[in-house]
């Protein structure tokens, strides 16, 4: 029989009219006591068997299919208890186009629906189960207890596989027209990223204005000193200028890669078109970086084709990221004494990249500091990188920058093995087959 969405407009044979069996076990005790009567007549009396069955029969087939108000007011309670049970279409349907995973419960809190999104990120609530057997929380529980009392609320879950996942949950009642019975709407809303921004927002200011404190703290003590006791004396008043210099220098870089990265993300939805020479770029910047070679007493390896091998990019972008990344290798691997640059062709995702790897000799890097190298202001060792004239920043802009290029950063290392930094871009090749295969699928 089909489920309709208000009883109270049940057509007019079904309203005055209930099944059989529902009429019979209804009248169960008066049919009993019936029975019983007629048992006794036949005992007592002498009324014959054929006669006491037949008018048993008759009583019975009267009960049955003759109308009863009270069955039919039964069975349209029941009926409606059953409808108020379940949302109907249109709600399902309303539900049903939020993005965000949602649930219908009725008052007790039994799940009545999920949409889409919530049963591919929830497959294990179905619906006839109670929402909180599979949402085990406490604040979760008591704000379902709220809802059911009329009152909207929210609350915080956090999942226990996955302590980075958080979710804003909302709670409302939801009243159908024509009846009494509230469904409760509850909707989880996925935070984790905006709070992980946030986080990431509210690092990079402290760490920005913890970099940038530094150096004016000392500019603003050696003025004072040169403006007070070193008035007079020439040798310390050169010696504090140089230190000012040096202060100075440190917050011009930290600027101008802040800066950098600033410009990297605003023009993060535009990939690059210009067709670049990998090989003759890297000999490029190694020629640039010779006299950080020689001064750290460093030979640098070239092993590099000598055709030319185009890669779709932006030349000052990338002449960026290989100067950090060459310079790094230089600096902080100088103990090993010398530095390899190569440079092959290879199939990564099943795509050709050209993979451009910078190995390095010196200490290496434990392995807990690799996740984290390309955060900003992220340092192995403070000290050694303040020494090496180093912001903080330099992998980071290597991140945003092959982000844009859509390459990759991978990093290998163990301590006291030195470290292998390899860059994977995509050949101007494999690019011209992606962008054909975008356009193939919005035609």
């Amino acid at each position: 029989m089909a489920r309709t969405d208000n009883p109270e407009r049940l057509p007019r044979e079904r309203r005055l009219r209930a099944p059989a069996g529902t009429r019979l076990r209804a009248a169960r005790f008066p049919l009993a006591i019936t029975f019983v009567l007629l048992h006794l007549g036949w005992l007592v009396w002498d009324v014959p068997l054929v006669v006491t069955l037949a008018a048993f029969a008759v009583i019975a087939a009267v009960t049955a299919f003759a109308p009863r108000k009270a069955v039919v007011r039964r069975t349209r309670r029941e009926e409606r208890r059953e409808i108020a049970r379940w949302p109907d279409t249109s709600m399902k349907t309303i539900v049903n186009t939020v993005r965000n995973p949602a649930f219908l419960l009725d008052i007790s809190g039994v799940v009545r629906f999920a949409n889409a999104a919530a049963v591919r990120q929830f497959p294990e609530t179905r619906p006839g189960d109670l929402l909180t057997l599979t949402f085990r929380s406490p604040q979760l529980v008591d704000a379902v207890r709220e809802a059911a009392a009329g009152a909207s609320s929210q609350v915080q879950y956090r999942e226990r596989s996955d302590d980075t996942r958080l979710y804003s949950v909302e709670i409302d009642p939801v009243k159908r027209p024509g009846l009494t019975s509230e469904f409760l709407l509850v909707m989880f809303d996925d935070v984790s990223e905006q709070l992980a921004l946030a986080r990431m927002r509210s690092d990079f200011v402290a760490n920005a204005s913890h970099e940038l404190r530094t150096p004016l703290a000392s500019l603003t003590g050696f003025v004072e000193t040169l403006l007070g006791p070193a008035r007079e004396d020439r040798d310390a008043s050169d010696k504090f200028l140089h230190i000012m210099l040096e202060q100075a220098e440190r917050m011009r870089r930290l600027i101008d890669d802040l800066l950098s990265l600033s410009r990297l993300e605003m023009r993060a939805h535009h990939p690059p078109r210009e067709l670049i020479d990998l090989p003759a770029l890297l000999r490029h910047v190694c020629e640039a970086l010779a006299p950080v070679a020689l001064e750290g007493q460093v030979v640098v390896k070239l092993d590099l084709p000598d055709e030319p091998l185009m890669v779709p990019g932006d030349t000052d972008e990338l002449t960026q990221v290989f100067q950090n990344l060459i310079e790094n290798g230089l600096k902080y691997g100088q103990s090993g004494g010398k530095l390899d640059i190569s440079l092959q062709t290879r199939t990564s995702a099943g795509l050709p990249v050209v993979a451009v790897t910078v190995r390095d000799y010196g200490p290496g890097i434990p392995a807990e500091h690799l996740p984290r190298l390309t955060e900003r202001f992220y340092r192995v060792d403070v000290t050694t990188s303040r020494q090496k004239n180093g912001t903080g920043l330099g992998l980071a802009i290597v991140k945003h920058i092959l982000a844009h290029h859509r390459g990759r950063l991978l990093v290998d290392s163990k301590p006291g093995e030195g470290a292998v930094f390899t860059i994977e871009l995509p050949t101007a090749l494999s690019t011209r087959g992606e962008e054909e295969n975008k356009g193939k699928s919005k035609t």
